[in-house]
């Protein structure tokens, strides 16, 4: 529809994976889902449901007829019994039984727990994949020496690839807790209009075993391993606040490392990929913005932002439930799933296909390392016989004339020329060069990247395979 208001994240970031799982589809097949296994486990426990009945709601199970629940949502304003309406028409014979016994949250809650489990699950897929790539980039380029930056001011020599193991274990911190929130994954269950199963413990004659037992073929049926134990009429809203604050996390890494690759395209040291088609600006043909991660840092903005709505929602709800959480819930979740996918698909592009400038890196390096090797000249020549304050003046004085060269003069560092014309350290420009050879500066680097990618990364996705994770197109 051109005339009407649509999503970015539908229309140009998100995967249709993930769309998918947000979808009407979806939602109303598994509420279908979700009635089946009601019906089929009162019927195993005991009441007057039969088989004949099942097999009418499971032949209609995905055949969502939305004419009908429509129309009749328009009369009686809830959708919940809108459906049972419609999923009625289809089923007379199954229904008299169809949400016996539930409230509107035992479908709504349920699914939406299905449905973010489901999503989560295939955040952690990508977010698996993404840290694949970028731990083939740290090891390709474990030995090639680099600037290191504090305060984005020049510091100690590392190596590319040691940098990239700083991306890649916030994105492992992630994934251990992508990880933890899954394995407590559990269903509302049916616990009726407060909480209390008083609605089921009726039609079981009393018998609260049963109540039991009902929650936990209801889990099993939906592929999960529990319910909670105890609610109001919803699931606790701390678990969208979880949820949110998991995908948070993983904002924060992809902001920062989107952050750093654009700092780095800035110095043309790291370029995002870039295709032969692409523009980068509409005025000036040359350029080649870094369009990619900059999509990364905006998205991820927004899904910091958006982990605030269910943390704001669970700390208001009042006693077994209200409403204020709904039309909210509608917004926040899904947004904040999509952005996160758009996110992960835009990482793991930029991870596989980041195009590295070694000689840049090396004069950027080279500029400054006449200045990080000073202390080693100093101790060599101290060793010679030198004074060590007299030659510490010395270094001194000549680094800040060479500094005035570079920043006054816009020419080259010429410290080391310098040094070498200074007798009282008694070494040639030869020898100086030799010292400046920037792999003996990166102290452990290229070891604490192997050292890191087969202690901790290989172990964390040995049980992935990535032959199975579809990559997005980027698109837009």
């Amino acid at each position: 529809m051109k005339n009407s208001y649509i999503s970015p994240l539908s229309t140009r970031y998100a995967s249709n994976e993930m769309k998918y799982l947000f979808s009407p589809d979806k939602k109303f097949t598994t509420w279908r889902k979700l009635w089946i296994a009601l019906a089929e486990s009162e019927m195993e426990l005991g009441l007057p449901i039969t088989k004949e009945q099942i097999n009418e709601m499971k032949q209609f199970a995905d055949q969502i007829n939305y004419e009908v629940a429509e129309a009749q949502e328009k009369k009686v304003r809830h959708d919940v019994m809108s459906h049972v309406f419609a999923y009625g028409e289809q089923c007379p014979n199954a229904k008299p039984i169809i949400h016996l016994g539930a409230t509107s949250c035992y479908v709504g809650d349920n699914t939406d727990i299905i449905i973010m489990t489901e999503a989560l699950q295939l955040v952690e897929k990508k977010l698996a994949a993404t840290i694949s790539s970028l731990s083939q980039f740290a090891l390709k380029y474990k030995d090639l020496p680099t600037l290191g930056y504090t305060h984005f001011q020049a510091a100690q020599t590392t190596t590319v690839g040691k940098r990239a193991t700083l991306w890649i274990q916030d994105l492992l911190m992630d994934l251990e807790d992508v990880q933890y929130q899954l394995s407590k994954a559990k269903l509302l269950g049916s616990k009726g209009t407060t909480g209390t199963q008083a609605s089921f413990l009726e039609l079981f004659d009393g018998d609260h075993e049963k109540c039991k037992a009902l929650d936990r073929k209801i889990a099993e049926k939906m592929g999960f391993a529990s319910c909670f134990a105890v609610s109001g009429q919803t699931y606790t809203r701390k678990l969208d606040s979880q949820m949110l604050a998991v995908l948070s996390g993983i904002a924060q890494s992809a902001s920062k490392f989107a952050a750093d690759i654009r700092l780095l395209q800035h110095l043309k040291e790291i370029e995002e990929p870039f295709e032969k088609h692409q523009i980068g600006s509409s005025a000036m043909a040359y350029k080649r913005n870094p369009m990619r991660t900059e999509r990364m840092t905006a998205l991820a903005r927004y899904v910091m932002v958006d982990s605030l709505n269910p943390a704001i929602t669970t700390a208001t709800q009042w006693f077994e439930r209200t409403l204020d959480d709904s039309a909210n819930k509608r917004i926040a979740i899904p947004e904040a799933f999509l952005a996160i996918d758009a996110i992960l698909s835009l990482y793991e592009n930029v991870a596989s296909g980041m195009v590295v400038y070694p000689k840049v890196i090396e004069k950027h390096l080279m500029d400054e390392l006449p200045f990080m090797a000073t202390e080693n000249i100093m101790m060599d020549a101290v060793k010679r016989g030198g004074d060590r304050q007299e030659l510490h003046e010395k270094i001194r004085v000549h680094s800040m004339e060479a500094g005035k060269v570079v920043k006054e003069q816009g020419g080259t560092n010429d410290l080391m020329e310098r040094i070498a014309n200074d007798s009282s350290f008694g070494v040639t420009l030869e020898q100086l060069q030799e010292i400046l050879r920037p792999e003996n500066y990166v102290g452990r680097a290229p070891e604490q990247t192997v050292e890191f990618i087969n202690e901790y990364v290989k172990p964390a996705l040995q049980t992935y395979n990535f032959d199975e994770i579809h990559h997005s197109e980027i698109r837009l």
